[in-house]
């Protein structure tokens, strides 16, 4: 029997992250993948640019055709059976493209209708943040929310916050734009600007705690309780930028443990947020207290990079009056809220007096 022919050992090849930079026998220059690195962003960067203008044309057309629409129904007394067979026709000359129903049609009239008389809109249409939202958050808006200012205000909250449609509908329905900044605060003088400004616009009043189940006559610790075993809702009804760090956080002063019931940092506004949870409406003693756990994570826990803690008292009401002569010469920053539960007449099961397991709380905070 013949020899079969030696045959050269073959070592595995080594992943090409780990292979020495070649091509075909010539060397990769130095600051190639430097290079395609950098191109790899400007592509990706301009992706998206690319996304962005193709949805703002897309937004401009349709207030183009809504336009069109309407001021043929003023000259031409076009009526509703016209616009019906233009949505027909253009179904047909534009067939698996979707946006020409006859509903979407009708929407578009309505979409240049109500911001024909905003200002910006002569000769500035880009200007106007309904332009650089997409077309389905335009359309929920315009159903859901009415009057002119309301609407360009979702539409610009939506653009800072990067909401998608579900949650800029949920926080229609939570009526945000009545809300938001509401809280009674000392703010503008405790504060510099913008910090001030960006803190009031943080709080609202009320809070809706409409998750909770709670008998009339509740404790502050079966209110407390609640919101941690749901803190997943409670952060989404406090806003964009909350980060939980504790509940019962303890703060040792000379010797003496105090307890703050829920301690916050806010990502953008670079600062702890004190919470107090109150179970009656407010009292003027709430504020000296707030005051007290302030000034005492200033000193403990603030970083020279963080700005002033600010408090939240949360109650079950509050007057006013009171609360601004309370404030006003606080030396910390502390807003005051009010805060709606859902009562009944007996919880569906007994209240645990037990505290939530760490292992509970981390599993809510993974489901963000």
């Amino acid at each position: 029997m013949s020899k079969l022919p030696k045959t050269k050992s073959i070592s595995k090849k080594a992943p090409s992250s780990q292979r020495s930079p070649s091509m075909h026998g010539a060397k990769v220059p130095k600051n190639y993948n430097a290079f395609l690195e950098d191109l790899k962003t400007r592509i990706r960067s301009t992706q998206l640019k690319a996304a962005v203008a193709v949805n703002s044309e897309l937004i401009n057309l349709y207030w183009k055709i809504g336009k069109d629409i309407a001021e043929r129904q003023n000259k031409d007394g076009w009526g509703t059976k016209i616009i019906e067979k233009l949505a027909k026709d253009l179904q047909n000359a534009f067939l698996g493209i979707e946006g020409f129903s006859r509903t979407n049609i009708f929407r578009m009239r309505a979409f240049y209708l109500a911001y024909e008389k905003v200002p910006q809109a002569v000769g500035q249409l880009d200007d106007l943040p309904i332009f650089r939202i997409p077309w389905g958050h335009n359309a929920l808006i315009l159903e859901r929310v009415k009057g002119q200012e309301e609407r360009l205000w979702y539409a610009q909250q939506t653009i800072q916050n990067g909401w998608s449609r579900s949650s800029l509908e949920d926080w229609i329905k939570a009526d945000l734009y009545k809300k938001q900044g509401k809280a009674v605060t000392n703010f503008t003088e405790k504060l510099p600007h913008p910090q001030s400004r960006l803190a009031q616009e943080t709080l609202k009043d009320p809070y809706n705690f409409d998750f909770l189940s709670l008998t009339d006559g509740y404790k502050e610790l079966e209110l407390e309780q609640g919101l941690i075993e749901h803190i997943q809702k409670l952060l989404i009804e406090l806003g964009q930028g909350f980060a939980f760090l504790g509940r019962q956080y303890p703060i040792t002063v000379e010797g003496d443990v105090h307890y703050i019931d829920l301690l916050f940092y806010h990502v953008k506004l670079h600062c702890y947020v004190v919470v107090e949870l109150k179970a009656a409406s407010f009292d003027p003693r709430d504020a000296g207290q707030m005051n007290f756990y302030l000034s005492a994570v200033d000193a403990m826990l603030k970083s020279p990079q963080d700005n002033p803690s600010i408090g939240l008292l949360l109650c079950k009401g509050k007057k006013g009056l009171k609360v601004e002569y309370a404030l006003q010469d606080i030396r910390k920053p502390i807003g005051v809220a009010s805060y709606e539960v859902t009562i009944v007449e007996k919880l569906p099961k007994e209240f645990k007096g037990s505290l939530p397991t760490v292992q509970e709380i981390e599993q809510e905070l993974e489901n963000l």
